[in-house]
């Protein structure tokens, strides 16, 4: 599929920009017309993307002997999808898009944008209403990894293994190229935590510590990484926000757990517990009055989808329990950002420990020691450093912005003994 003309930066906030066209061609070339159709591959159709042509072209709109098919395409291709269809006597007329009816949603696929989309594309199809989140969930992905795996020199590793796959080295690991910005990312994250940590494959005291040393300060990285989840958390109620607004206007907005009136218990909270820590009366009593705003809002949304009455308010209640549950679980469940830059620190401290003192008596033992934790450091603690970071992702941040699941565009593409036998 040709990729799509170069847009600002508003239609940048969500998925590439959808056409809804009608393919207009004459009885007697409505097959040629169909096989240059098939051959751009980037329309879909009301009929299945795997009908074969005989199904499609009876599926057509038939007046005076003009047949009509409609469809939708990225709105970049619709100029070159006319000239291919116009030799054989074919059209590409826009038309006006059904109310009630949302356009299929496709990420986009070019340039670095198109590296980061399957962090996105893995976990469900974008509503085509929504904000586009793959550069603000990529971010927030590599600085969860960095802030669990921060190392200088093993970040130094990763910006190695990152050119490797860019550059396609070794050719066996070729097919994972578009992999290449995940693993930069999480190179330099890991490496700007590493300065901060005083870490460079371990406490080798070859860089200075810049903020705190993990095993040294535990309690501190534990209110750090809170504090981190809570400005994560509340960038993606921002975004639920403008998502609810998009899909619903002001009042899916305001209603809902993931809109407005989340964020106001979220925020609420978060003052009420600032106020209580700081000693400010005035804070706490304004952070509980929003709180009680946001949940009074909540109820009543979740009231009116549960339908009224003595069930309904019931209902309710546990749906707003749940809330007020959840989203101290959510704020909690950042904790392991802290914990798993812990374990990091620890079993690098134990291969550099046990490297230093084994060094006096057999210097090839303690090269050894040294470059096989290193590498199962690399191997086991990034694995499971990558997996974690993946399900905050998920659990705690796409679900806000979240709360339906979109329509994936499915181009027609007939298998080609079908188009054969036009």
């Amino acid at each position: 599929m040709p990729s799509p003309d170069r847009v600002g930066w508003r239609e940048a906030l969500r998925p590439v920009r959808m056409e809804r066209v009608a393919i207009v061609a004459p009885v007697e070339s409505l097959d040629e017309v169909l096989t240059r159709v098939a051959d751009a591959g980037a329309v879909e159709l009301s009929t299945p993307p795997d009908a074969s042509p005989r199904t499609v072209a009876g599926a057509a709109v038939v007046r005076e002997g003009v047949a009509a098919l409609a469809g939708w395409t990225p709105a970049g291709v619709v100029g070159d999808l006319a000239a291919r269809v116009a030799p054989a006597g074919g059209a590409v007329v826009p038309i006006a898009r059904p109310r009630g009816v949302e356009a299929p949603s496709v990420l986009r696929t070019e340039g670095l944008s198109g590296s980061l989309s399957p962090l996105v594309s893995a976990y469900g199809t974008v509503p085509y209403s929504d904000i586009d989140p793959t550069p603000l969930a990529a971010g927030a992905y590599v600085l969860m990894f960095g802030m669990m795996f921060g190392d200088a020199g093993h970040g130094l590793l990763l910006l190695c293994a990152a050119a490797g796959l860019f550059l396609g080295r070794p050719r066996r690991l070729a097919r994972f190229h578009r992999a290449w910005p995940f693993a930069a990312g999480a190179g330099l994250a890991s490496v700007l935590f590493g300065l901060l940590y005083g870490e460079f494959f371990g406490p080798t005291g070859v860089v200075p510590v810049l903020w705190l040393a993990p095993l040294s300060h535990p309690l501190q990285l534990l209110l750090a990484a809170v504090s981190a989840g809570a400005l994560l958390l509340g960038a993606a109620y921002l975004l639920g926000i403008v998502n609810r607004w998009r899909e619903g206007g002001l009042q899916a907005a305001l209603y809902s757990s993931a809109g407005i009136a989340g964020a106001a218990v979220f925020l609420g909270f978060g003052l009420a517990f600032a106020g209580w820590y700081l000693r400010l009366d005035g804070l706490t009593v304004a952070g509980g009055l929003l709180a009680a705003a946001g949940l009074a809002l909540a109820f009543a949304g979740f009231l009116a989808e549960a339908g009224g009455g003595l069930d309904g308010t019931a209902q309710a209640a546990v749906h707003l329990f749940d809330v007020v549950v959840r989203l101290g679980a959510n704020v909690a469940s950042f904790a392991r950002l802290a914990a798993f830059g812990l374990t990091h620190a620890a079993i690098s401290s134990i291969v550099w420990s046990a490297a230093a003192a084994l060094w006096p008596a057999h210097r090839v033992g303690a090269a050894a020691v040294f470059v096989a934790g290193t590498l199962l450091a690399l191997a086991i603690e990034g694995l499971v450093v990558a997996v974690q970071a993946l399900r905050l992702e998920y659990y705690e941040l796409f679900s806000r912005l979240f709360q339906a699941e979109g329509r994936p565009f499915r181009p027609w593409r007939p298998a080609r003994t079908s188009r054969e036998a036009m």
